[in-house]
């Protein structure tokens, strides 16, 4: 939704002496960074802002967008506002690609799901490994036939659900390979894979997400933005601290988590992470040993 402020040069306006800023809000949303495009290709300046940190008068009771704008510039000229970075088009597609690989990711663990509950109520067991879906487990899968029509036809369903939605992640993790070796995704992608626990597809959902780290002018603002740092209830000599707030991007809230769990176990440089590290800066190799030491 677009607010678009009082316009300097209004006669009531005038008439009470109020200087608002002239420019146009659009609210953080679905169609916010398609709108801020459109609006900018036609000389129309636009920010976009977070409505979940637009202050509330909670005592209000009558909204209207002439009352929303009119708070929305008063709020401005207050510099009570907080902008939204908007990512370019080509960097909303590559987010676009990184979170359909996610959500293919979710249907497979939600089709694996509800096989291994089917076989479950059949009394199916398997024991031949100690993991699941592997090698020898597609194997025992693809023997196993009912007697009755019904079952069979439910398991085959299964099945087929669960084998293309296994080509479809894959291929899509093919396409976000490519982008990890084209500019700008290769080299902020080869820095982030000299860090352990992330490797491409983490590297290149990072980047999609965050866009450019350097806007955020401290590690400390990039946790808070994700939403990393403790939640604080303090007053006077009393503090009180609990669980991370969980505010913000949550996609790289999981990712960041996932890749922090891998530092469990004591820092070692193995195979795969010394293959990731060739050719890449001294500097960019010491911070990666530094976080993975402190981290455990």
């Amino acid at each position: 939704m677009v607010k678009t402020a009082v316009r300097q040069g209004s006669p009531r306006r005038a008439q009470r002496g109020v200087q608002y800023p002239s420019t146009d809000f659009c609210r953080a949303g679905r169609r916010s960074c398609a709108l801020q495009r459109k609006l900018r290709a036609a000389g129309v300046a636009c920010r976009v802002i977070a409505p979940s940190l637009t202050p509330v008068k909670t005592g209000a009771r009558i909204k209207t967008d002439r009352r929303d704008a009119r708070k929305l510039a008063e709020l401005l000229r207050a510099d009570l506002l907080t902008e939204v970075h908007p990512p370019s088009e080509s960097e909303e597609a590559l987010r676009d690609l990184c979170r359909c690989r996610e959500d293919v990711r979710e249907d497979l663990t939600r089709a694996r799901h509800r096989m291994s509950k089917f076989l479950l109520r059949r009394h199916c067991y398997y024991g031949a490994t100690k993991r699941a879906w592997g090698t020898r487990h597609r194997v025992w899968l693809r023997s196993l036939r009912f007697d009755d029509p019904a079952s069979q036809a439910t398991f085959d369903c299964y099945l087929g659900t669960i084998d293309q939605l296994e080509e479809r992640h894959r291929h899509l993790e093919e396409h976000l390979a490519a982008f990890a070796a084209v500019v700008p995704y290769a080299e902020p992608v080869a820095w982030l894979r000299c860090f352990r626990g992330i490797d491409t597809v983490t590297a290149v959902s990072l980047v999609a997400e965050l866009h450019d780290f350097r806007r955020f002018p401290t590690p400390r603002s990039l946790m808070a933005f994700l939403g990393l740092v403790p939640s604080e209830n303090s007053s006077g000599e009393s503090r009180r601290r609990g669980a991370i707030t969980k505010a913000g991007n949550r996609h790289v809230r999981r990712l960041l988590i996932e890749a922090a769990w891998h530092n469990r176990y004591r820092p070692a440089v193995g195979l795969p992470l010394r293959r990731r590290r060739e050719g890449q800066p001294e500097r960019v190799i010491d911070l990666a040993d530094r976080a993975a030491a402190r981290l455990h």
